[in-house]
């Protein structure tokens, strides 16, 4: 049997808008977590989020990396990045607006919602700003439906959101 040869892994890199770090410790620490978990690929969604944490993003590089550490297939590994929520294949913006589009919301005006920021941004709903500024993103549900409209705004959960409130909130980060 000829033996095959195997790509070597090839290190994830920083996206393109920020300078890689003389010294990143990054990897290591990466590293670290899956070494505590033995590689095992029941801890594929605790290295994901690890990873996620140091890098701020999970692309295909990093992707590829956990699932060859892991010993899974990419493809149980990119199922998994794009299943949930809290995950994002691509770098977000500087500030980031997230709209429930769950039941609760929905009948109550989450759409609009969507629809004045898109407007007022000038960007679809999963894009960022050219400038980098905002990402606009949609859930599936928040678990906030006591106060639909629901919106996460840079971390913080808000209720009884209007169109109005929403973009009167998001218009300074655009300046």
């Amino acid at each position: 049997m000829t033996p095959v040869a195997v790509p070597e892994v090839t290190v994830p890199k920083e996206p393109s808008s920020r300078a890689a770090p003389r010294a990143d410790n990054r990897l290591k620490m990466l590293e670290a977590t899956m070494k505590r978990h033995q590689y095992q690929a029941d801890a594929l969604i605790e290295v994901l989020h690890t990873a996620q944490e140091l890098f701020g993003c999970l692309e295909d590089d990093m992707l590829t990396h956990v699932a060859r550490s892991l010993k899974v297939p990419p493809s149980r590994v990119y199922g998994v990045a794009t299943f949930y929520h809290f995950f994002t294949l691509k770098p977000h913006g500087e500030h980031t607006c997230v709209v429930c589009m769950g039941t609760a919301c929905y009948v109550k005006g989450a759409a609009a919602l969507v629809s004045a920021i898109e407007d007022l941004a000038g960007i679809k709903a999963g894009e960022t700003t050219p400038d980098g500024k905002l990402s606009l993103i949609t859930a599936r549900c928040l678990g906030a439906c006591g106060i639909a409209p629901a919106v996460v705004l840079d971390g913080e959960v808000l209720g009884y959101e209007t169109p109005e409130s929403l973009c009167n909130r998001v218009k300074g980060w655009l300046t």
